[in-house]
C-alpha cells in the first residue's frame, strides 16, 4: 500500500463527487454493461473492510465503473488490477479518479477473456488474490463459474449481486432458488452476507435491491468426487430441465448412459424417478462416484 497521503481525494461514495465527474466527461450509463454505480461512502467502506483487503493484499476488481470503490482499495491493498470492459470509462479512471495512486492497473478487457492465473501469477507470485466485484446481473454467475472452474488461486470473492441471487448461492435442496449455481458456490466456497444495499445506494437507480455476499473459498471442498467435471455435467444438465426426472434429464446433456444412471441410483438408493433438485451436493458427489467406479 502507498504511504500517500489521501485527505486530498475527492470520494466517488459521496454523490455530489460522481455527478461533477459524470457531467465533466458528458458520460451517459450503457444499458447492455448494466451500469449502476454506486454513491454510498459507507456501504463502499463496509465492502471493503468485511472483504478482508490489508496492505499484503493483491486485489481484482471487476467492474470498477468510475472507480468508487477502487479508490478505497488502493488505500488499503498493497495492488489493485481493476478490470473494465468500457473503453469509455478508461480516461475517467486513469485520468481523473484514480491519478492520485500508485498502486493500481486498469486494464480495458472483458474479464472472461482474460487469463487470471496467467495475471495472478506475475502479480502475486501464484499466492491468493481477492477479488471485488459490482457486476451487472447478467453476468454474475458465469464470472463466479469461470473464476472457480479455471481453478484461479482464489483467496475470497466479494461480490455485489441482484439480492435473489445471493439467496440462490445458500440454499438447499426443494426450493425453487435452489440450482446449479447454489451447488456450485456450496462446492468451491463457503457464502456468507455482508450487506444489503436498497436501490437508492446507486446511480441511475436500479429497480432492485443489491446484496454483498462474501463467498470464503475452501482449502479442501467439502465432497470427495473423484470427477467433479462429471458431477458438474449432471447437476447442470438436472437443471437444464428441472421438471424431468434425472433419468431423462441427465441423459439427453451428458455422455451418462439411462442404464448407467438407472444402476447408480439404484446403488445409492435413490428413487429411480427422482429429481436433480431433491439431491444435495453430498448426494450429488455420491451418485457421479458410483458412476465413475462402474464403468
Amino acid at each position: 500500500m502507498s504511504n500517500k497521503d489521501y485527505s486530498n481525494v475527492l470520494h466517488l461514495g459521496n454523490p455530489t463527487n460522481t455527478i461533477a465527474v459524470l457531467n465533466t466527461y458528458g458520460f451517459s450509463f450503457q444499458k447492455k454493461f448494466g451500469q449502476n454505480f454506486l454513491i454510498d461512502e459507507n456501504v463502499v467502506e463496509k465492502i471493503v473492510r468485511e472483504a478482508g483487503v490489508t496492505d499484503e493484499d493483491f486485489v481484482l476488481e471487476v467492474g470498477p465503473g468510475i472507480g468508487t470503490m477502487t479508490q478505497i482499495l488502493c488505500e488499503n491493498a498493497r495492488e489493485v488490477v481493476a478490470v473494465e470492459i468500457d473503453k469509455k470509462l478508461i480516461p475517467i479512471l486513469t485520468e481523473d479518479t484514480l491519478r492520485y495512486y500508485d498502486n493500481v492497473t486498469v486494464i480495458n478487457e472483458d474479464i472472461l477473456k482474460l487469463d487470471i492465473v496467467k495475471l495472478a501469477e506475475e502479480r502475486n507470485g501464484g499466492k491468493p488474490i481477492k477479488v471485488v466485484a459490482n457486476l451487472p446481473y447478467y453476468i454474475t454467475t458465469p464470472i463466479i463459474m469461470g473464476l472457480f472452474e479455471s481453478h484461479v488461486p482464489l483467496d475470497s470473492i466479494t461480490i455485489m449481486v441482484q439480492k435473489e441471487v445471493a439467496d440462490r448461492m445458500q440454499v438447499g435442496p426443494g426450493t425453487k432458488d435452489y440450482g446449479a449455481l447454489s451447488l456450485a458456490v456450496q462446492y468451491y466456497a463457503k457464502p456468507s452476507i455482508v450487506v444489503q444495499v436498497p436501490a437508492s445506494c446507486f446511480m441511475p437507480r436500479p429497480n432492485v435491491d443489491s446484496t454483498v455476499i462474501k463467498l470464503t473459498r475452501y482449502e479442501k471442498p467439502p465432497v470427495d468426487v473423484v470427477n467433479e467435471h462429471l458431477m458438474f455435467q449432471i447437476i447442470r444438465a438436472s437443471f437444464n430441465q428441472r421438471r424431468k426426472t434425472m433419468t431423462n434429464s441427465v441423459c439427453n446433456g451428458t455422455s451418462v448412459t439411462k442404464d448407467e444412471l438407472a444402476a447408480a441410483l439404484a446403488e445409492c438408493g435413490f428413487s429411480p424417478t427422482i429429481r436433480g433438485e431433491a439431491l444435495t451436493l453430498e448426494q450429488f458427489a455420491q451418485l457421479t462416484n458410483v458412476i465413475v467406479k462402474n464403468r
